[in-house]
């Protein structure tokens, strides 16, 4: 209000100069009053009124501020809108998470539904027994493919290997071995061996080996070596010291340096003069069985005299 009450003053003050004061003054006419003059009529004449240069300022410095509030309004009101886009996109896509939830939970409920419709018999423990024998039969076949190879691995004096052997070939033992042997091939023991030794043919010369011995054909044992283990066999000429049972299905030959502390199972014993044996000796695998030879034999009964 304030602001229409300086710009009514202004008017008039306007109105007031517009009259010439120096025609009053020529005429002798005392000035008269300045006519009232509506604030209708000092509108419509508005253009024709030229304000103070204080005035003038004033209004533009108004109108200025108008505007910057205005401008400020608008951008407080695009704020608003973007925020309030933004909200319903947020909510947007709430609805759209909570629909997929929705759907999800339907899924696993209808899953949940067929596996509790679906027999039990359908499920069987078929698969696994397969798995079971596949496996199975591949190990045989693995086993089945393994062939003797020409070719001779040898382990050097200077070398200890700790772990299991595995060889196609045949194998020269003159390190220390501390672990379990294999081999398709022959198996030459120089040295010592903490395990178990399987081979085709198997010969031990001054070696010490702390283990079983299989082998597949003979097996010979020279003199200055020691065996603490069973020996399996086909056939066996032992001139060393063992100690343990020797299982052989040929010929066992002891020579005049063998020192043998086990029970000998053969189908023939040959004793040099010299060897030393203790425990029991017995040819179960000769083709004549003592015992079946005992039991058919049936001597005749005493005859007594008569008086």
């Amino acid at each position: 209000m304030g602001f229409f009450s300086d710009l009514k003053e202004d008017l008039s003050q306007a109105v007031n100069e517009l009259i010439p004061e120096d025609e009053q003054i020529k005429t002798g006419e005392e000035p008269e009053a300045a006519p009232e003059v509506s604030l209708d009529e000092m509108l419509k004449n508005i253009d024709n009124i030229q304000l103070p240069e204080e005035t003038q300022q004033e209004a533009v410095e108004l109108s200025a501020l108008e505007e910057s509030t205005v401008e400020a309004e608008l951008s407080v009101g695009a704020e608003e809108s973007e925020v309030s886009e933004d909200t319903a996109g947020t909510e947007e896509l709430n609805e759209e998470i909570q629909e997929t939830e929705a759907e999800d939970a339907e899924m696993e409920k209808m899953l949940a539904k067929m596996l509790e419709e679906s027999p039990v018999s359908e499920q069987p423990e078929v698969p696994e027994e397969r798995e079971e024998s596949k496996g199975a039969a591949r190990n045989m076949e693995i086993g089945m493919s393994r062939e003797a190879a020409d070719e001779t691995s040898v382990i050097t004096g200077g070398m200890t290997i700790t772990g299991d052997i595995v060889s196609e070939g045949s194998i020269d033992v003159i390190g220390t071995v501390n672990g379990n042997i294999d081999a398709l091939g022959k198996l030459n023991i120089t040295g010592h061996i903490n395990g178990n030794s399987k081979a085709a043919e198997i010969y031990a010369e001054s070696a010490k080996i702390n283990g079983e011995i299989i082998s597949e054909g003979a097996i010979k044992v020279g003199a200055s070596s020691v065996i603490i283990g069973n020996i399996t066999a086909t056939s066996a000429a032992i001139a060393g010291a063992v100690k343990g049972d020797i299982d052989v299905r040929g010929p066992v030959i002891l020579d005049a340096s063998a020192i043998v502390m086990g029970n000998i199972k053969s189908k023939s014993v040959q004793i040099n003069n010299g060897a030393v044996i203790e425990g029991m000796c017995s040819q179960c695998y000769a083709e004549v069985s003592p015992t079946s030879f005992f039991d058919e034999y049936k001597p005749e009964g005493v005859k007594t005299k008569s008086k």
